[in-house]
């Protein structure tokens, strides 16, 4: 009962969020950018560049694929963190592929605007927003909530936490995304995060034990 209940907690959140990320994906391909959202990523276009394509190369494969195979060698060594480091790099991957995957079922094209690299893939929902909400928020998450010192969770979570929101501002900096293009990639990085936590939990054992701490 307490399972079904827990699994519920984390449900529920994730068919909300995804109903919104469905009828944001709906919208813009119907009706653009909305006006607001449009000045406010003009404005924002251009900022420090340098360091906005650096925070968008670390949401990128040569830098992402690297963290992930660290994960993997970290569960294999540390046993009470198996799970949680196997659900985060599993998370990101789900997050990746269904960005992808619902870019070319949305079909928005990118901003004509764009700097120093001009992104093929169609725009909706931003993988960059999906992978990093998946992956380094997740982080932020597990590790706060974990049964570390105090000061390393803080310091952990704080700029893990900056390192996502970088990410998701060097996009708008760059011009390669609309910032309801971010908007759909954090609530589908979120709905695979709370749906990958909901697995674990139905899992049982050891699993459920561990997810307490997710």
């Amino acid at each position: 009962m307490k399972t079904r209940s827990a699994v519920l907690e984390l449900l529920t959140p994730a068919i909300v969020l995804f109903a919104g990320f469905w009828w944001l994906g709906l919208y813009v391909h119907g009706h653009g950018e909305p006006p607001a959202l449009l000045a406010l990523a003009h404005q924002w276009r251009g900022h420090a560049v340098g360091l906005a394509w650096a925070l968008t190369t670390i949401g990128r494969a040569p830098v992402l694929a690297p963290l992930y195979a660290i994960c993997l060698v970290l569960a294999i060594v540390f046993k009470n963190w198996r799970v949680r480091l196997l659900y985060l790099v599993a998370a990101a991957l789900a997050a990746w592929g269904c960005a992808d995957g619902f870019q070319r079922f949305f079909a928005r094209p990118r901003r004509t605007d764009w700097l120093l690299r001009h992104e093929l893939a169609f725009s909706y929902p931003s993988s960059h927003a999906a992978i990093s909400t998946a992956f380094f928020a997740l982080a932020a998450l597990i590790l706060l909530r974990s049964e570390l010192a105090a000061w390393v969770r803080y310091c952990s979570f704080a700029a893990l936490t900056a390192l996502w929101l970088g990410i998701l501002w060097s996009r708008l900096s760059l011009a390669a995304h609309y910032p309801t293009d971010i908007i759909g990639g954090v609530c589908l990085g979120a709905v695979v995060a709370l749906v990958g936590a909901a697995v674990i939990r139905i899992g049982g054992g050891q699993a459920v034990a561990v997810a307490k701490s997710l």
